[in-house]
């Protein structure tokens, strides 16, 4: 299983320590993150460091941890699947058309990571809870 994560689970990474921390740090899963999604990470940052009150310096070593656990894929990575996600997701959230396009671009092993609701109303990609995955914390 390659295991897309939601900027919102990402997010909620940084923001706190809790079980889904330790899920991407603790776990042998592979977890990956579209690299084109990673602007929305920067455009929080700083709502991120003040909300978990720490220091800038910690918030990148931070987020330097977990992406020792996270693959980031490419653009060119994603590239034949863009279409198919952006025409997908239209309806439903545009914005969340990267992390469709990065689980199809992993094959049939790709699934989306996130409690957001809207994704289970496409039937391209698998989603799956926290709570299913938090079985797999060693």
């Amino acid at each position: 299983m390659k295991i897309v994560i939601d900027v919102n689970i990402l997010i909620s990474v940084l923001l706190k320590d809790s079980k889904t921390r330790s899920i991407i740090k603790n776990s042998d899963l592979n977890f990956y993150f579209p690299e084109i999604a990673f602007h929305k990470i920067i455009k929080y940052k700083n709502y991120m460091i003040e909300k978990a009150q720490i220091t800038e310096e910690d918030f990148i070593l931070l987020l330097a941890k977990l992406f020792s656990h996270i693959k980031l894929i490419s653009r060119r990575e994603m590239l034949e699947q863009k279409i198919k996600a952006k025409e997908l997701m239209k309806t439903i959230d545009e914005e969340d058309y990267p992390f469709v396009a990065a689980a199809l671009s992993l094959g049939n092993d790709g699934v989306i990571w996130s409690e957001d609701k809207h994704f289970e109303k496409q039937n391209l990609v698998k989603v799956i809870k926290t709570t299913s995955i938090d079985k797999f914390v060693s």
